[in-house]
């Protein structure tokens, strides 16, 4: 058994792949594997790292945070 935070600490992959499950997998039977691989490239790509809500950054999507901290940042 590994501690907090170290590399067996597999809370934050389960969680992922929970949320995929629920929110991709299973509203829909997949005929190919290519299909698949499409809607879960397309999920990740265009939905989560784009558009969902991270609890990590305060309620916001990344791209909006990305926007407010770069108006914010200082100019060097």
């Amino acid at each position: 058994m590994g501690s907090i935070g170290d590399c067996y600490d597999s809370a934050m992959i389960k969680s992922f792949w929970g949320r995929v499950q629920t929110e991709l997998l299973d509203r829909r039977r997949w005929r190919t594997r290519l299909e698949l691989a499409n809607a879960l490239f397309e999920y990740l790509e265009m939905f989560h790292n784009r558009r969902r809500r991270h609890t990590a950054l305060g309620m916001l999507t990344p791209i909006e945070y990305e926007l407010r901290h770069a108006r914010i940042a200082p100019v060097a």
